[in-house]
Protein backbone atom coordinates (compact mmCIF):
# COMPACT_ATOMS: atom_id res chain seq x y z
CA UNK A 1 0.00 0.00 0.00
CA UNK A 2 1.53 3.80 -0.74
CA UNK A 3 1.94 5.76 2.22
CA UNK A 4 3.08 9.53 3.04
CA UNK A 5 6.45 10.21 4.41
CA UNK A 6 7.52 13.98 5.00
CA UNK A 7 10.97 15.28 4.89
CA UNK A 8 12.61 19.08 4.30
CA UNK A 9 14.85 19.86 0.90
CA UNK A 10 17.24 22.16 0.85
CA UNK A 11 15.82 25.40 0.91
CA UNK A 12 13.92 24.88 4.24
CA UNK A 13 10.52 23.43 2.44
CA UNK A 14 8.46 20.68 3.75
CA UNK A 15 7.50 18.68 1.51
CA UNK A 16 5.54 14.53 1.70
CA UNK A 17 6.10 12.37 -0.80
CA UNK A 18 4.12 9.31 -1.80
CA UNK A 19 6.02 5.72 -1.43
CA UNK A 20 4.67 2.06 -2.00
CA UNK A 21 5.83 -0.64 0.36
CA UNK A 22 7.19 -3.46 -0.62
CA UNK A 23 6.15 -7.02 0.21
CA UNK A 24 8.09 -8.77 2.76
CA UNK A 25 10.44 -11.69 0.73
CA UNK A 26 10.52 -9.47 -2.43
CA UNK A 27 13.57 -9.22 -4.23
CA UNK A 28 14.55 -5.72 -5.14
CA UNK A 29 14.89 -5.90 -9.15
CA UNK A 30 18.16 -5.10 -10.76
CA UNK A 31 18.68 -2.64 -13.93
CA UNK A 32 19.58 -4.46 -17.05
CA UNK A 33 23.25 -4.35 -17.88
CA UNK A 34 23.49 -4.81 -21.76
CA UNK A 35 26.38 -6.10 -22.57
CA UNK A 36 27.99 -4.64 -25.40
CA UNK A 37 28.06 -6.09 -28.65
CA UNK A 38 31.16 -6.66 -29.72
CA UNK A 39 32.61 -8.16 -27.25
CA UNK A 40 32.31 -11.76 -28.71
CA UNK A 41 33.27 -10.63 -31.94
CA UNK A 42 36.60 -9.02 -30.65
CA UNK A 43 37.00 -12.27 -28.60
CA UNK A 44 36.90 -14.29 -31.73
CA UNK A 45 39.37 -11.80 -33.39
CA UNK A 46 41.60 -11.75 -30.80
CA UNK A 47 41.86 -15.80 -30.86
CA UNK A 48 42.22 -15.93 -34.90
CA UNK A 49 45.21 -13.02 -34.15
CA UNK A 50 46.16 -15.57 -31.44
CA UNK A 51 46.63 -18.99 -33.62
CA UNK A 52 48.04 -16.67 -36.70
CA UNK A 53 50.97 -15.71 -34.45
CA UNK A 54 51.08 -18.97 -33.20
CA UNK A 55 51.56 -20.67 -37.13
CA UNK A 56 53.61 -18.70 -38.02
CA UNK A 57 56.00 -18.45 -35.02
CA UNK A 58 56.31 -22.90 -35.47
CA UNK A 59 57.17 -21.84 -39.68
CA UNK A 60 59.95 -19.62 -38.56
CA UNK A 61 61.26 -22.53 -35.88
CA UNK A 62 60.77 -25.29 -38.35
CA UNK A 63 62.55 -22.72 -41.09
CA UNK A 64 65.54 -22.10 -38.71
CA UNK A 65 66.19 -25.59 -37.81
CA UNK A 66 66.29 -26.99 -41.73
CA UNK A 67 68.69 -23.72 -41.96
CA UNK A 68 70.95 -24.85 -39.26
CA UNK A 69 70.67 -28.62 -39.17
CA UNK A 70 69.91 -29.67 -42.66
CA UNK A 71 71.16 -33.78 -42.78
CA UNK A 72 68.72 -34.12 -39.28
CA UNK A 73 65.87 -32.36 -40.96
CA UNK A 74 66.57 -34.63 -44.43
CA UNK A 75 66.57 -37.76 -41.31
CA UNK A 76 63.63 -36.37 -39.83
CA UNK A 77 61.70 -36.36 -42.97
CA UNK A 78 62.30 -39.39 -43.77
CA UNK A 79 61.56 -41.00 -40.79
CA UNK A 80 58.60 -39.65 -40.97
CA UNK A 81 57.88 -40.76 -44.81
CA UNK A 82 58.49 -44.08 -43.36
CA UNK A 83 56.32 -43.98 -40.59
CA UNK A 84 53.32 -42.71 -43.10
CA UNK A 85 54.06 -45.43 -45.30
CA UNK A 86 53.69 -48.25 -42.42
CA UNK A 87 50.48 -46.75 -41.29
CA UNK A 88 49.23 -47.01 -44.54
CA UNK A 89 49.92 -50.13 -45.06
CA UNK A 90 48.88 -51.80 -41.56
CA UNK A 91 45.34 -49.86 -42.47
CA UNK A 92 45.35 -51.33 -45.92
CA UNK A 93 45.96 -54.98 -44.42
CA UNK A 94 43.30 -54.25 -42.03
CA UNK A 95 40.56 -53.19 -43.95
CA UNK A 96 41.52 -56.38 -46.75
CA UNK A 97 41.29 -58.53 -43.67
CA UNK A 98 37.69 -57.15 -42.75
CA UNK A 99 36.54 -57.91 -46.05
CA UNK A 100 37.89 -60.96 -46.30
CA UNK A 101 35.87 -62.19 -42.84
CA UNK A 102 33.04 -60.33 -44.23
CA UNK A 103 33.20 -62.20 -47.07
CA UNK A 104 32.97 -65.48 -45.52
CA UNK A 105 30.54 -64.64 -43.44
CA UNK A 106 27.98 -63.39 -46.30
CA UNK A 107 28.30 -67.08 -47.63
CA UNK A 108 26.38 -68.45 -44.63
CA UNK A 109 22.68 -67.72 -45.58
CA UNK A 110 21.51 -68.18 -41.84
CA UNK A 111 23.37 -65.00 -41.22
CA UNK A 112 19.86 -63.26 -43.28
CA UNK A 113 17.79 -64.39 -40.60
CA UNK A 114 18.59 -61.24 -38.27
CA UNK A 115 19.22 -59.17 -40.14
CA UNK A 116 16.58 -56.11 -40.91
CA UNK A 117 15.58 -55.44 -44.37
CA UNK A 118 18.11 -52.26 -44.97
CA UNK A 119 20.77 -55.10 -43.98
CA UNK A 120 19.60 -57.74 -46.40
CA UNK A 121 19.22 -55.31 -49.26
CA UNK A 122 23.32 -54.59 -48.28
CA UNK A 123 24.14 -58.08 -48.11
CA UNK A 124 22.54 -59.02 -51.17
CA UNK A 125 24.41 -55.75 -52.56
CA UNK A 126 28.18 -57.60 -51.74
CA UNK A 127 26.50 -60.91 -53.31
CA UNK A 128 26.46 -58.93 -56.38
CA UNK A 129 29.62 -57.30 -56.53
CA UNK A 130 31.11 -60.57 -55.26
CA UNK A 131 29.55 -61.81 -58.54
CA UNK A 132 30.76 -59.79 -60.91
CA UNK A 133 28.16 -57.74 -61.34
CA UNK A 134 28.92 -53.71 -61.92
CA UNK A 135 27.48 -50.76 -60.59
CA UNK A 136 25.72 -52.06 -57.75
CA UNK A 137 23.76 -49.35 -55.66
CA UNK A 138 21.71 -50.10 -52.95
CA UNK A 139 18.52 -47.31 -53.27
CA UNK A 140 15.53 -49.43 -51.46
CA UNK A 141 13.65 -46.93 -48.89
CA UNK A 142 10.46 -44.79 -48.96
CA UNK A 143 9.55 -44.03 -52.47
CA UNK A 144 12.10 -46.41 -54.41
CA UNK A 145 9.04 -47.85 -55.96
CA UNK A 146 9.99 -51.47 -55.93
CA UNK A 147 13.73 -51.14 -56.64
CA UNK A 148 15.92 -51.73 -53.61
CA UNK A 149 19.16 -52.46 -55.67
CA UNK A 150 20.38 -51.77 -59.39
CA UNK A 151 23.52 -53.09 -60.89
CA UNK A 152 24.75 -53.61 -64.80
CA UNK A 153 24.82 -57.73 -64.90
CA UNK A 154 28.29 -59.02 -66.53
CA UNK A 155 26.81 -58.90 -69.74
CA UNK A 156 26.00 -55.00 -69.31
CA UNK A 157 21.84 -55.86 -68.90
CA UNK A 158 20.38 -53.90 -66.46
CA UNK A 159 19.10 -55.44 -63.64
CA UNK A 160 16.79 -54.72 -60.82
CA UNK A 161 16.23 -56.03 -57.66
CA UNK A 162 13.59 -55.65 -55.09
CA UNK A 163 14.60 -57.98 -51.67
CA UNK A 164 12.49 -59.18 -49.49
CA UNK A 165 13.18 -60.55 -45.97
CA UNK A 166 10.79 -62.06 -44.52
CA UNK A 167 10.88 -65.18 -41.99
CA UNK A 168 10.73 -68.56 -43.00
CA UNK A 169 6.84 -69.36 -42.02
CA UNK A 170 5.91 -65.89 -44.70
CA UNK A 171 5.72 -66.58 -48.67
CA UNK A 172 5.78 -63.86 -50.69
CA UNK A 173 2.64 -64.47 -52.69
CA UNK A 174 1.80 -62.83 -56.06
CA UNK A 175 0.40 -59.64 -55.27
CA UNK A 176 3.74 -59.03 -54.23
CA UNK A 177 4.85 -60.03 -57.90
CA UNK A 178 2.35 -57.89 -59.81
CA UNK A 179 3.07 -54.53 -57.93
CA UNK A 180 6.98 -55.41 -59.26
CA UNK A 181 6.20 -56.23 -62.42
CA UNK A 182 4.36 -52.63 -62.95
CA UNK A 183 7.06 -50.89 -62.03
CA UNK A 184 10.81 -53.41 -62.57
CA UNK A 185 10.51 -52.22 -66.83
CA UNK A 186 8.56 -49.26 -67.19
CA UNK A 187 9.83 -47.05 -64.47
CA UNK A 188 13.45 -48.30 -63.29
CA UNK A 189 13.83 -49.77 -67.59
CA UNK A 190 15.17 -52.95 -66.18
CA UNK A 191 16.05 -55.75 -68.44
CA UNK A 192 17.02 -58.35 -65.65
CA UNK A 193 14.12 -58.16 -63.09
CA UNK A 194 14.22 -60.19 -59.90
CA UNK A 195 12.60 -60.69 -56.47
CA UNK A 196 15.01 -62.43 -54.10
CA UNK A 197 13.79 -63.29 -50.31
CA UNK A 198 15.79 -65.38 -47.58
CA UNK A 199 12.53 -67.33 -47.48
CA UNK A 200 10.32 -68.81 -50.52
CA UNK A 201 7.75 -68.22 -52.93
CA UNK A 202 3.68 -69.35 -52.29
CA UNK A 203 3.65 -72.08 -55.03
CA UNK A 204 1.13 -72.31 -57.98
CA UNK A 205 -0.31 -68.81 -59.27
CA UNK A 206 2.82 -66.69 -58.12
CA UNK A 207 5.69 -69.03 -59.53
CA UNK A 208 3.73 -69.17 -62.85
CA UNK A 209 2.77 -65.52 -62.86
CA UNK A 210 6.25 -64.57 -62.16
CA UNK A 211 7.61 -67.15 -65.16
CA UNK A 212 4.74 -65.27 -67.56
CA UNK A 213 5.93 -61.82 -66.74
CA UNK A 214 9.59 -62.69 -67.52
CA UNK A 215 10.43 -61.66 -63.59
CA UNK A 216 13.12 -63.88 -62.15
CA UNK A 217 12.54 -65.53 -58.45
CA UNK A 218 15.55 -65.83 -56.41
CA UNK A 219 14.17 -67.73 -53.16
CA UNK A 220 16.70 -69.11 -50.02
CA UNK A 221 17.76 -72.92 -51.54
CA UNK A 222 18.79 -70.81 -54.74
CA UNK A 223 19.99 -67.38 -52.68
CA UNK A 224 22.04 -70.01 -50.15
CA UNK A 225 23.99 -71.66 -53.15
CA UNK A 226 24.88 -68.24 -54.41
CA UNK A 227 26.00 -67.46 -51.65
CA UNK A 228 28.42 -70.07 -51.17
CA UNK A 229 29.64 -70.52 -54.16
CA UNK A 230 29.84 -66.62 -55.49
CA UNK A 231 28.61 -67.33 -58.86
CA UNK A 232 24.89 -67.07 -60.06
CA UNK A 233 22.97 -70.06 -60.46
CA UNK A 234 21.70 -71.49 -63.73
CA UNK A 235 18.47 -69.96 -64.46
CA UNK A 236 19.17 -66.85 -62.56
CA UNK A 237 20.26 -64.81 -65.19
CA UNK A 238 17.88 -65.69 -68.12
CA UNK A 239 19.27 -65.43 -71.60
Amino acid sequence: MPYVRPHVRKNGARVRGHYRRRRPGAARRRPDVRRPSGSRSSGASGLVLLLGALTLGLIVIVVDFVRRHPYWSAFLVIIVLVAGAAVLVAVSRHRARERAEQAERDRLISVTDAMSGGEFEQWFARILDASGFRDVRVCGGAGDRGADITALAPDGRRVVVQCKRHSLNHRVGSAAIQRFAGTCREIHRGEICMIVTNGFFTTGDGVELARQLSITLVDRRVLEMWAWTGVPPTGVLPR
